[in-house]
């Protein structure tokens, strides 16, 4: 199954709308993204709760990391620069941070406030090599602006 990103959006939009919580945006974005791609092994958000600093928000899944700084894996590289990481293979990206093994490419995009502050990377992992396209990013890109920038 792959993903239908209109009807995802649209989804997305009707559950979310009028709320304001941000875990609760998280925690309906990561259900409804994870469940509508089969490459999509784990699906969560880190949330950024210090200086330099996330920490595990909702996800689907298994086990995540609990704490990564932004000097380190793909997630931190997202947060540290505020830019999309787009990782065909995890092996080959320096710092990376194997929290599953079965983990062999990557998304990782930052989540801006309405303030255009960072506030969240939402991180989407997948047991195959080369899961990802730019498509993936650019919708995923602007579904995360519809709900956190609203």
């Amino acid at each position: 199954m792959r993903v239908d990103y209109d009807s995802l959006a649209k989804t997305v939009a009707s559950l979310t709308e009028g709320e304001e919580d941000r875990v609760a945006l998280m925690a309906t974005v990561a259900c409804e993204v994870h469940h509508s791609d089969d490459r999509f092994d784990w699906t969560g958000f880190y949330r950024v709760v210090a200086p330099e600093l996330l920490k595990i928000g909702p996800y689907q899944g298994g086990h995540g990391c609990l704490v990564i700084p932004f000097s380190r894996g793909v997630c931190g590289a997202a947060a540290r620069t505020r830019r999309v990481q787009l990782v065909a293979d995890v092996d080959a990206f320096p710092g990376h941070i194997a929290c599953a093994s079965s983990t062999k490419s990557e998304i990782v995009l930052p989540v801006f406030d309405q303030n255009g502050d960072v506030i969240a990377v939402f991180d989407i992992d997948s047991n195959q090599p080369d899961a990802f396209t730019q498509a993936d990013s650019d919708a995923l890109e602007k579904l995360l602006m519809d709900v956190f920038k609203s």
